[in-house]
């Protein structure tokens, strides 16, 4: 089949005395469009990817795509011809939507930094070949920050990808995209062969029932009442009279876990189509967050002398979650974890003072100040996502109601991930008790 060209219905002519204007607009507007799908779309290989820095690397790459759209679109509104809604044409979703449906997640993600990424430079350089260099001052200055990031993202993502072939599925992306002559119309566009079909239009796309872990050991969780058995012991948690260095591996270990969080709020921008942009913006910086705390566990554990291929990773959490609506896991994300953490993290900060360890104190702080902010992305986006999914009724008996369909489901989805390691070789309270010297 031949790749359609399909027009903007509500694109606004580009003749008379500000078609100057219009028309570097319009390149805006299309530079906006392209961001905002890589943002709904490459979250969708967060979770199939195993390599937790690249998991890392690809939530910051979303975060910073975020900024680059909302700065085109702040800039695109001071001018004629940009648009007021958040929209994408179809051309460029579908290209997109072809992108996620390679099996191979690896290969999925060699397309986006193969093709999709290579051409939205290209088009970022074109727009600075296109515009005047004083006219469009204050667009170019945006632009040309807008490269260096996008070249650095090629090359930050280049080591992921040496061993990955995946030329046929980037041929395959280059041929649509060549069909609309790239991503600003900018070079000549090339008609797909008579055989060309889209994958897209034939597999429906799916999340996975389990996020991918790479090499780490997995299990159903890491929190539990026994410390030979798990490596977050709740009662330690909650008790005034625990040590403060086993309250630090402790909370490090629950920072790590948050990797959960990263995966399935991942989950959620590509079922929120629909939704404004400025809600995936909140929820792209929310991401980064979660993935930064991630970052913290997994970055200090070591330098407490933990072996982390000995800590599980728990997976319940996505496990259960990937079977509720979007509404529901964004409800239980920030009005029932985040929102519920406080008291107990708390605790633990104010405990965790008497080892004056600087760093500990400072990466706790932004968390807590992060998940703050993060609730008040709940109270804001809670609705918005009930609305887009024709839920009724108040917010509040909203949660309600999906704090009780958690449990059951619970029952169903939870608890069903065995432990990859014996209780002799896993990472558990009592390793923490050696750890710091008090076994």
């Amino acid at each position: 089949m031949t790749l359609p060209i399909i027009p903007d219905a509500n694109a606004p002519s580009t003749g008379g005395r500000m078609a100057a204007v219009k028309e570097m607009a319009q390149l805006q507007r299309m530079l906006f469009e392209v961001e905002r799908e890589f943002i709904r779309t490459a979250t969708t290989l967060i979770y199939r990817v195993g390599d937790i820095d690249l998991k890392y690397l690809i939530c910051q790459h979303v975060w910073e795509s975020a900024g680059h759209a909302r700065f085109l679109r702040e800039r695109g509104r001071e001018l004629s011809g940009f648009g007021k809604d958040d929209s994408v044409r179809e051309s460029y979703s579908a290209i997109f939507e072809e992108a996620i449906r390679a099996d191979d997640p690896l290969v999925a993600l060699a397309g986006f930094y193969r093709v999709l990424k290579p051409a939205l430079l290209a088009a970022y350089r074109h727009y600075l070949e296109a515009t005047h260099h004083l006219a469009d001052w204050p667009s170019r200055k945006l632009v040309e920050e807008f490269i260096i990031d996008e070249e650095r993202h090629l090359d930050e993502i280049a080591k992921y990808l040496q061993d990955v072939e995946g030329e046929q599925w980037a041929q395959r992306l280059s041929i649509a995209l060549s069909a609309i002559g790239g991503w600003l119309g900018e070079r000549e566009s090339i008609a797909a062969p008579s055989d060309f079909e889209w994958v897209s239009h034939t597999v429906p796309y799916q999340h996975l029932d389990t996020c991918n872990r790479g090499d780490f050991p997995i299990s159903s969780s890491a929190y539990g009442y026994d410390p030979a058995q798990f490596p977050i012991v709740r009662s330690w948690l909650e008790d005034p009279d625990t040590d403060a260095r086993v309250l630090r591996v402790m909370v490090y270990v629950w920072l790590m876990m948050e990797l959960d969080a990263v995966d399935y709020l991942a989950t959620i921008f590509y079922e929120t189509a629909a939704a404004p942009f400025d809600m995936h913006y909140d929820l792209a910086r929310h991401l980064w967050d979660e993935s930064r705390h991630s970052a913290f566990g997994y970055r200090q554990l070591p330098k407490l002398g933990v072996d982390l291929t000995r800590l599980e990773h728990s997976l319940d959490l996505y496990n259960i979650l990937v079977h509720m609506s979007p509404a529901e896991r964004y409800a239980m994300m920030t009005m029932e974890f985040e929102a519920g953490s406080f008291g107990t993290k708390a605790q633990i900060m104010d405990k965790i003072r008497e080892l004056n360890d600087f760093e500990a104190d400072t990466l706790l702080a932004f968390d807590r100040n992060d998940e703050q902010q993060h609730v008040r992305y709940g109270h804001r986006w809670l609705p918005e996502i009930m609305r887009l999914f024709n839920v009724e009724g108040s917010v509040d008996a909203f949660v309600e109601n999906t704090k009780s369909r958690f449990e059951e489901l619970s029952k169903t989805y939870g608890g069903k991930t065995p432990h990859s390691l014996s209780a002799e070789d896993r990472f558990t309270g009592e390793k923490i008790l050696k750890l710091v010297g008090l076994a």
